[in-house]
């Protein structure tokens, strides 16, 4: 007998175990997290090394190249690839296709990530599409969460016949393990500082990370850009043949109208413009009128992305794919994001966010002054401690009266005394709450029946919120009835 460890020659590592049966969703999320996570961690060392696609490629060889059996839109960006992804989705569902969608991180529940045709795949289903990944797994040392969660997503698109899948970029992009697809187009969303510590000091390093999505001679649609960042962008497009199509230049928006309930806008190409001046200068008066299209998303970044998406969907419509003028319309319209400047209540107005860097709180700050001008706000507020916590409160500090400082139980969450000392720093009033159901409950009190309770600073915040909200509101609702009886109830939050 030779001397070789069989299960080398078999192809499995020599610590290989042999798979056990996982057949529920707590077993399933044991068995990812039992490997590298990344996310969970403050420090480490971002290169090919640590995030190697060879790995990724040679499980899904194993599995077959699930990813190769539909078409892709991959997404990457600082702010709004989430809010894109979900418009191109929903808009593609309203066009009659069957859709996968993978984002990450999840708000609530982790099988929120992986979705088809608009639905989180079951727990049951999870568990069952990770038990079958475990031998492949096995072959194939120094695995990530991420990675294998990517490979499940794409075998579960490719058991459920995806026509099209929409896949969200985890972080940077060049070395994001879902940067093994080639993809029907390449979309970059707004670009800003963030993960610095990993993706680089400037935008154009930044840029430079999420640039790597980009494919020899596959579209390109970006979101409009800084300069240093744009600059990036033209650049690798042109080595790499990628046409670009550019929001801002190639096509022309405007906001037409906004309240709570959503927004609208106006949308036109940038041939439309130009047949519209030569309209204008013959006639003296406009012979044509924009598309006007609605969301229920929140704030005017939200129509930038909107813009973005809709991009995205004429170059699959250059492409060959059929998506009818009224899919787009009933697409987003119809499009649900949660913890996007989400409207959780009216009286007091409760507003859930995830903005989670410098840029996306002043976008914030913007959509305060835009939906609730004039009145200040509470904030409760958490982070992680690698974000820009200060710069944050830098931004949102004109509009607070004062701030519950909370922690998510995220290990990389930062420590809420530290936050509240860098508010008070800035000026306002600052308690703590480190348990964010607590905190939610005494943001409320101090809010009172008619001021604006803000929640932000984190998706894992934007989650604990979420999911505290449902008993918290009933236990609010319970106390009004008896003060004031049901009707007045249903008056107050918008019912």
């Amino acid at each position: 007998m030779s001397g070789k460890n069989p299960r080398l020659a078999c192809g499995f590592p020599n610590d290989y175990n042999p798979p056990v049966i996982i057949s529920t969703y707590q077993q399933a999320l044991d068995y990812l997290y039992s490997f590298i996570d990344y996310s969970l961690q403050r420090t480490y060392q971002y290169s090919d090394h640590t995030f190697d696609l060879g790995r990724v490629h040679a499980l899904l060889a194993l599995l077959g190249d699930p990813h190769r059996k539909y078409a892709v839109i991959h997404v990457a960006g600082t702010k709004g690839k989430g809010s894109v992804s979900a418009m191109a989705d929903s808009v593609l569902r309203a066009a009659g296709y069957r859709t996968g969608f993978y984002s990450s991180p999840h708000l609530i529940d982790f099988c929120e990530r992986i979705r088809m045709g608009g639905e989180p795949i079951a727990h049951e289903r999870l568990a069952q599409i990770v038990n079958d990944l475990q031998e492949a797994v096995a072959k194939v040392p120094g695995l990530t969460t991420f990675e294998i969660t990517t490979a499940a997503a794409f075998q579960y698109f490719a058991e459920e016949r995806a026509d099209v899948v929409v896949a969200e970029v985890g972080l940077g992009g060049r070395l994001d393990a879902t940067n093994v697809v080639t993809p029907q187009v390449a979309v970059i969303t707004s670009l800003s500082y963030d993960h610095t510590h990993l993706l680089g000091n400037t935008l154009a390093e930044i840029a430079y990370e999420k640039a790597g999505i980009i494919k020899p001679e596959i579209p390109v649609v970006s979101s409009p850009q800084e300069g240093e960042a744009m600059r990036v962008l033209l650049d690798v497009t042109r080595q790499r043949n990628a046409p670009l199509t550019l929001v801002g230049r190639d096509w022309h928006f405007a906001p037409r109208s906004h309240d709570l309930e959503g927004q609208s806008f106006y949308l036109w190409s940038a041939r439309e413009q130009t047949l519209m001046d030569e309209m204008l200068d013959r006639s003296g008066e406009p012979q044509w009128i924009p598309m006007r299209y609605e969301i229920p998303l929140l704030g005017y970044h939200q129509v930038i992305n909107a813009v973005t998406a809709i991009a995205t969907l004429f170059v699959l419509k250059e492409r060959g794919y059929k998506i009818p003028e009224e899919a787009i319309a009933k697409g987003l319209r119809s499009v649900h994001w949660e913890g996007r400047f989400q409207i959780l209540h009216r009286a007091p107005l409760v507003i859930v966010d995830s903005a989670h860097n410098r840029d996306s709180a002043r976008r914030l700050r913007t959509a305060l002054d835009d939906y609730v001008p004039g009145r200040q706000v509470v904030l409760l507020f958490g982070a992680s401690d690698d974000k820009d916590i200060a710069g944050m409160l830098d931004e949102l500090s004109p509009r607070l009266l004062r701030m519950v400082a909370t922690r998510s139980t995220h290990p990389r969450a930062a420590d809420p005394e530290k936050i509240a000392a860098l508010a008070r720093e800035r000026g306002f009033p600052a308690e703590v709450q480190a348990d964010p159901a607590q905190a939610l409950e005494h943001a409320l009190r101090l809010a009172g029946s008619e001021g604006v309770l803000l929640a932000a600073g984190s998706l894992f915040v934007a989650g604990a919120v979420l999911t505290e909200w449902p008993q918290l509101s009933r236990k609010i609702f319970a106390a009004k009835e008896q003060e004031m009886g049901p009707l007045a109830v249903i008056s107050e939050t918008g019912g």
